[in-house]
């Protein structure tokens, strides 16, 4: 691979498994210094750590812990990777939780949660990472934002609403910041293979006694129109082509990967 993020240095929320280390990985691969954040089982996270160290050619990549359904956990996470990375040229906001619900029984605290992780903390990473950017005359801002940020569906009110706003914001960081060297952008992928996303499948199939090919096709993917998996690695190569060289033009866009599901 080409070592076009050779000398960049990339903070990659959520990035201890799917997408978010998907991304690490071949930002790492390019050349980029990365620092990774996440949760999971810390075995997981050693590994996730040494493969994107690998990559980058040292034992393990830096990694915060942090908390992101806080500012202060947010800002916490933003000052560990400045330090481990001398300054933060991309952001990447992948990090997200979801939960599945009508209105009426929506339980408070997921609203709160998943409004925190998958929106808000959006907004304090940048906050807290954009005056660098600035300072410096170059930064690459990249949402992950999703299908739901472009349409929705029903049971999905706060992850929805959610995603709608992780494009207001990327619209607005772009224009505000589109004559001084740094770009925002989302990517707004559909239904992704991921551990987390397979195991869905499985359950749905249970849930409705059919197999798990029916589950997968005619019910996770009604929507998506190619029937079948986004890849990891695509999402990755269009997050590193908007902080490549090329992309200096792009900014306040949202790109779908979704095997055609806002088409129709």
């Amino acid at each position: 691979m080409s070592l076009v993020l050779a000398n960049r240095t990339a903070l990659v929320t959520g990035s201890t498994s799917g997408i978010g280390h998907g991304i690490a990985l071949m930002f790492a691969e390019a050349g980029a210094r990365v620092m990774l954040n996440g949760f999971g089982k810390p075995e997981e996270i050693a590994a996730a750590r040494a493969e994107v160290g690998r990559a980058m050619g040292v034992a393990e990549a830096p990694y915060s812990s942090a908390d992101l359904s806080t500012g202060e956990g947010v800002r916490q996470m933003c000052a560990e990777a400045t330090a481990a990375l001398g300054h933060v040229d991309i952001l990447v906001n992948n990090a997200g939780i979801q939960f599945v619900s009508p209105v009426q029984d929506f339980p408070d605290a997921k609203w709160d949660a998943i409004i925190a992780i998958n929106m808000s903390s959006n907004f304090h990473a940048i906050k807290a990472l954009l005056p660098g950017m600035l300072e410096r005359g170059w930064g690459r801002i990249v949402n992950i934002a999703s299908a739901h940020g472009l349409v929705a569906s029903p049971f999905k009110s706060a992850y929805v609403t959610a995603k709608h706003g992780v494009l207001g914001l990327t619209k607005t960081v772009a224009l505000e910041t589109a004559r001084q060297g740094v770009t925002c952008n989302a990517i707004c992928p559909g239904f992704v293979r991921t551990p987390l996303a397979e195991v869905q499948v499985t359950a749905l199939a249970k849930q409705h006694g059919v197999s798990e090919e029916v589950a997968l096709t005619d019910i996770l993917m009604e929507k998506q129109a190619s029937k079948k998996w986004v890849e990891v690695p695509e999402v990755a190569r269009m997050a590193l082509y908007l902080c490549g060289p090329d992309s200096g033009s792009v900014t306040g866009s949202a790109f779908s990967i979704d095997g055609g599901w806002v088409a129709a």
